[in-house]
Order: structure tokens, then C-alpha cells, then sequence
């Protein structure tokens, strides 16, 4: 049979248009393979958003700055007494042990001794002209055997002398913070800064008893045993913590009878209300007297030794503006140290017998 051109051409076109998969089953069939996962990116260690702090309260923010302030004051304290300490060689020792064991007739001698040692803390001296030791000792009736109780010692400036005059023949207990309180705490900077101060020379404080007081509840554990009570500037701090009362009466207890309660006190103008005066630390002396003779004690004498006229109770930051503070730093400085230690009220009040 004659194959016609046509045929032949559609003959070739078929064979090369086979099928483009082969047979299911067939040898060596072609597969096609899934396409590739693509790899995943390696892990990156992103830190999580940090939270943002809290913000403070004015309360918080106040208290931290005072915790700050505190660190600061301790940090400071602590070098001060540390400087203070290595001023005590072996001549300063020496001179303190002869100064301690001396005996004295009168107080005065002891006093006028002490007054000119050199273990006196560098820049107390120059307070003598405005407290006067001397004569507010004598006016309490000190003597060099008896028994005394600084009812708080604060940085030791009265008990420098106290010590060393009453160290052979007469006893003296001081009073102040626990040492070993809460670091959060100022009062436990003061009882740190008294523990220092007693602690650079055993020669001359090595006799004292010492009484950690609670500010907050304060306990003396004598009774009926002590000739006189001193407290230096010290009540309006009492009458701030609303605890003054409680002091007077702890006084009253520790005393003998016939034994002297001498108060020394920032003093404000009679007629002022005394809740808002010991802002400032001043006191009205008539309502002063008042309180301590409530408790039970008479006043025996006052005394103007501690006066300053020039001292007129109404500065920036209270008695606090005035030397030795001068917490206006140097603000009209010279000005307030013209004017001088605060005006005072020197009160001798009695236990009776």
C-alpha cells in the first residue's frame, strides 16, 4: 500500500509527542522530588523590654533622700572619730591618765583643769564663752564627789569635762541611742558617734557607766541613786517626740531626794505656744517650769547665766540657724555669728527630801 507524504509526516509527529511520564510500574520512571524546606534563622537572645521603675511619691522621694543623707552623715561621722582617735598618742594619754587621777578640792579646779586640757575635741573651746561650764556646773551644785547623769550626752562636749573632774572621787552615767540600731536609723548614727567619742581614750572615760536609752520609751534603771541630773539642751527635743513627760518623770525617779534636776534650755518669749516654738527649738520658760513641777519637782533657782539678749527666736530654721549649727551655711553668716549661741533658760529644780 503506497503511504502518502501526509501520513508519514503525522507518523513521525506522534512518535515524538510520547507520553512525557511513563507507565505507572515502569522501570527507572522519574520521580520528582518535594521541594526543600527553607532553614530556619538561627535563634536571637533579645532581652525582654525592661520594665520601667516606678515613680516615687513626694514621701518616698523625701525618704530616700534623707536615707542618702544619712550615709553621708555616718560615712563622715566615722572619719571624723577616726581622725579624732589617732590625735590620742602616747603624750595626749598620758596627759588625759594624770588629768584623770589628779585630785581636785573644788569643782571649779576640776573644771579649770579640764577646760585647758588638750584632749579637749578640737573647736569645743570655742563654745566656753557662750556655755559657760563653770558657772552652770556650780549653779547646779556639782561637786567633785558626786554622782552625776548626763541625761543625754549628744557628742560629748559636757562630758569631756564632767569626766575627768568626777574620775577619782565621783561617778558619772551618761545617756544615748543604742550604738548597735538599725543602719535606717539617725539616732543610731548619734549613739555610734557617742560610742567613738568614749571609746579614743579609756584613761578618761573608762569609768563611765553608759545607759542606752530608747528615745521612745526611755527607762533609766536607778533608783534614788544620783546626787544630779544635766540636761544640756535637750528638752525641746523631748517635747518634739511628745515624750518630755515621760523623761521628767524618769529623772524624778533616778534622783535622790534633795537632788538636783539643772535644766538648760533653748528659751522662747514667755507668751509663745509651745507646740509651734519647739518647731524651732525654743521653749516659753513659765510653761517649762510648770511641766517639770508637775512631776513632783520644786524650783530651787534660775539663772541667767546662759542669756543672749541679741538671740531674737525668729530665724530661718530656728535655733538651728544660730552658731554651732549656722545650718544657713554661708548665708548670712557673719550676721548669725555676730548674734551667738542661742538665748537659754538655766533652771535648778529639787526632789524634795
Amino acid at each position: 500500500m503506497r503511504t502518502t507524504p501526509v501520513a508519514v509526516l503525522l507518523a513521525l509527529s506522534l512518535a515524538a509527542c510520547g507520553p512525557a511520564v511513563p507507565p505507572e510500574g515502569a522501570e527507572g520512571a522519574a520521580t520528582t522530588a518535594p521541594p526543600k524546606a527553607a532553614e530556619p534563622m538561627p535563634a536571637v537572645n533579645t532581652p525582654p523590654p525592661q520594665a520601667e521603675a516606678p515613680k516615687l511619691s513626694p514621701e518616698e522621694e523625701k525618704k530616700k533622700a534623707e536615707l542618702a543623707k544619712l550615709a553621708k552623715d555616718m560615712e563622715e561621722m566615722e572619719a571624723a572619730a577616726k581622725k579624732e582617735a589617732e590625735r590620742f598618742d602616747a603624750a595626749l594619754r598620758a596627759e588625759a591618765k594624770a588629768l584623770a587621777e589628779a585630785s581636785y578640792p573644788t569643782m571649779k579646779a576640776a573644771l579649770t583643769a579640764a577646760m585647758k586640757s588638750r584632749h579637749r575635741t578640737p573647736g569645743d573651746s570655742d563654745r566656753d564663752a557662750f556655755r559657760h561650764p563653770i558657772e552652770t556646773l556650780d549653779f547646779f551644785g556639782v561637786k567633785p564627789t558626786s554622782t552625776v547623769l548626763e541625761l543625754g550626752a549628744g557628742g560629748g562636749w559636757y562630758t569631756e569635762l564632767l569626766a575627768p573632774a568626777l574620775a577619782k572621787k565621783g561617778k558619772l552615767l551618761v545617756t544615748g541611742p543604742d550604738p548597735a540600731g538599725p543602719e535606717t536609723k539617725r539616732t543610731t548614727l548619734y549613739g555610734k558617734r557617742l560610742r567613738r567619742f568614749l571609746d579614743k581614750s579609756p584613761e578618761l572615760y573608762g569609768k563611765i557607766e553608759v545607759i542606752v536609752l530608747d528615745a521612745e520609751d526611755p527607762k533609766l534603771p536607778v533608783d534614788g541613786t544620783v546626787d544630779v541630773i544635766v540636761a544640756i539642751r535637750e528638752v525641746h527635743g523631748w517635747q518634739r517626740r511628745g515624750k518630755l513627760d515621760a523623761y521628767v518623770a524618769q529623772a524624778f525617779k533616778a534622783l535622790k531626794p534633795g537632788g538636783v534636776f539643772g535644766v538648760v534650755a533653748h528659751r522662747a518669749k514667755p507668751d509663745a505656744n509651745p507646740d509651734e516654738s519647739v518647731k524651732q527649738g525654743y521653749l516659753p520658760e513659765p510653761w517649762l517650769i510648770k511641766k517639770v513641777e508637775a512631776a513632783g519637782f520644786k524650783l530651787a533657782a534660775k539663772s541667767e547665766v546662759n542669756a543672749n539678749p541679741k538671740d531674737t527666736k525668729d530665724h530661718p530654721e530656728g535655733v538651728w540657724t544660730l552658731p554651732p549649727s549656722l545650718d544657713l551655711g554661708d548665708k548670712d553668716r557673719a550676721k548669725y555669728v555676730a548674734i551667738g549661741e542661742s538665748d537659754r533658760m538655766t533652771l535648778k529644780f529639787t526632789k524634795p527630801r
